[in-house]
């Protein structure tokens, strides 16, 4: 509905000619199913972690204390993620500083990533954490466009060993050393 003199508004106000209308879009409820996932995933969290066993006795920290850290966390978040979604808040597009907004998903990239994930997860008992995590960040960063194969391939085995021996003698933690058993 428009008039000689302007535009009809949602409300039904006549705006003068010239003048951009805005459109109130009202909350974003996809952000209320993020929260209410977060909120999920918090609360498992949470009441999962209850459950763990009481680890090693000369540790200061049990390893329920993480679960249910990070389980509050994410319930926290979820309530001031609705929080804010019924204030009115909505998040801002991508400015498209390093993203071209023009260009669709690169479904190629984002398989393979999944593909170097789900083989992490698949071989990681049997090889170990210290040649899988090198696997993991060769085959991460060769998906995403580098081509030093090798290079990468040590990084990654540089890193997943440090990382392997932080947990396992730093922290206690025991990560799968897998074929490297009694090598490490």
């Amino acid at each position: 509905m428009s008039t000689a003199g302007g535009a009809a508004t949602p409300s039904g106000v006549i705006a003068p000619e010239g003048t951009a209308t805005r459109v109130d879009p009202g909350p974003d409820r996809a952000q209320y199913g993020l929260a209410a996932v977060l909120a999920v995933i918090g609360a498992w969290t949470v009441v999962d972690s209850a459950g763990l066993g009481p680890g090693f006795a000369d540790q200061a920290v049990r390893p329920a204390a993480f679960g249910y850290v990070i389980g509050s966390a994410l319930v926290l978040l979820a309530v001031l993620l609705a929080v804010a979604t019924a204030r009115g808040d909505r998040a801002e597009g991508e400015a498209g500083e390093d993203v071209d907004l023009d260009r669709g998903t690169d479904w190629r990239t984002l398989a393979g990533l999944a593909g170097v994930l789900v083989a992490t997860v698949a071989l990681i008992d049997w090889l170990g954490w210290a040649v899988v995590g090198a696997l993991l960040f060769a085959g991460a960063a060769t998906v995403l466009g580098n081509r030093h194969w090798v290079r990468n391939l040590l990084i990654g085995a540089v890193l997943s060993v440090a990382s392997w021996y932080g947990f396992y003698v730093g922290l206690g933690i025991p990560i799968p050393p897998g074929v490297l058993d009694g090598v490490l």
